[in-house]
């Protein structure tokens, strides 16, 4: 079997619903980071076979396919392919294992893993609501499923993390602030090099260079996270609010996967190594804590334990999952999204899987690190998980 390699990882900036990417297509963002991965690798876009792309809402400017769209856009020759799926918040993720998978069987040579979602332009759950007025989300279901599960938003499912590992309101909002602290820390370092710059515009609608994520917050004001009324439960018994979930948020991300023999034999400079690559399934009424089967499994695939593990990036939907899953695991703290995550970051669901592997590799290199995991909660219960050794 072939050994499949990462080469190159990059992502755009993150930008806020609304904020200074709003006037970016989706398919265009895609295409700036495809172009992006492959000018950095040094490889010629001829000899890309695939493009697998993961985006969640599939409807509107982000319908059509936007992996073979965001190919043509992005100048690649015509025979370059392109598809995309949907594993909802890991599906760039998922984009990764498969472009591995097929260089691994032995299918391909090089293939581009990828991910886009403007949130501010495509609306969550815009797939499922066109068409159909006054529907905004789970009533478009079949009903037969709310007979067997008990299908709840992911905000009440976070409350219940919240209750059974008792995590208090005080813990998330603490992990929040930290996580703002150290992406603003990386910010102003200039760490975050998976970054590449993108033609946004300013509040006054001027065109402007975007090069940094717009969500964090240098500044934190704790009188106002401390005020704020809880978001699934407001009559004041919640944890979660919008302070210490995840921000709605515009980007892409792009991987670009390798045989390793030839990466070799092209003189292209391997970063990485894949150890593991896994998905699970998991209760789609709690639904957030596949993180923890799905680690577990990643570890014991790549033959490792939590202390062997350098960096630990995790997709921070809300604080009560990387605190359930990391006092489940006895996972350090220190260890676990050093430069920030998605409660600071945002969180652009299809391009978030793959500008967290960017990032990740990234800080790999500038510590030293050598093996670093990755995994994201997934809605209705599924999480993926991959670990990668660094090259």
């Amino acid at each position: 079997m072939a050994e499949a390699v990462i080469v190159e990882a990059v992502r755009t900036p993150f930008g806020r619903r609304g904020g200074a990417l709003r006037e970016q297509r989706p398919d265009a963002m895609l295409a700036h980071a495809l172009k992006a991965v492959v000018e950095r690798a040094g490889v010629d876009p001829a000899r890309i076979e695939d493009v697998v792309d993961g985006t969640v809402t599939l409807a509107g400017e982000q319908g059509a396919n936007p992996g073979r769209l965001g190919v043509l856009l992005a100048g690649f020759p015509v025979e370059v392919a392109g598809v995309s799926l949907n594993r909802m918040c890991g599906s760039s993720q998922q984009a990764l294992h498969f472009a591995a998978q097929a260089v691994a069987a032995g299918d391909m040579t090089y293939v581009i893993a990828s991910g886009v979602e403007s949130m501010t332009r495509v609306p969550m759950f815009l797939d499922i609501s066109l068409g159909r007025e006054g529907v905004h989300g789970f009533e478009v279901l079949n009903p037969d499923l709310f007979r067997r599960h008990e299908l709840i938003h992911q905000g009440e499912s976070a409350e219940r993390v919240a209750e059974k590992w008792g995590l208090s309101r005080q813990a998330a909002d603490e992990f929040a602030k930290e996580s703002h602290r150290r992406a603003a820390r990386a910010q102003r370092a200039g760490w975050n090099r998976e970054i590449v710059p993108i033609e946004g515009v300013s509040p006054e609608a001027q065109k402007i260079e975007v090069a940094c994520d717009e969500g964090v917050r240098a500044v934190l004001d704790e009188q106002k996270i401390a005020a704020l009324k809880p978001a699934f439960r407001p009559e004041g018994k919640g944890v979660v609010t919008a302070a210490n979930s995840s921000q709605i948020s515009d980007g892409a991300s792009a991987v670009l996967v390798a045989n390793a023999d030839a990466a070799k034999a092209d003189g292209v400079k391997v970063r990485a190594r894949f150890r593991a690559r896994v998905v699970v399934g998991s209760d789609p009424t709690m639904q957030l804590t596949g993180v923890i089967p799905a680690t577990r499994k990643a570890l014991q695939r790549a033959g490792l334990s939590v202390r062997d593990i350098d960096w630990f990036e995790i997709n921070e939907a809300f604080a009560v999952v990387p605190l359930s899953w990391a006092q489940d695991l006895g996972i350090p703290l220190e260890k676990v999204n050093p430069w920030g995550g998605a409660i600071a970051h945002g969180h652009p669901l299809g391009a978030t899987g793959g500008g967290l592997m960017a990032k990740m590799l990234a800080g790999l290199e500038a510590t030293g690190g050598r093996f670093g995991l990755q995994v994201m909660c997934i809605g209705h219960g599924q999480a993926t998980a991959t670990i990668v050794e660094r090259v």
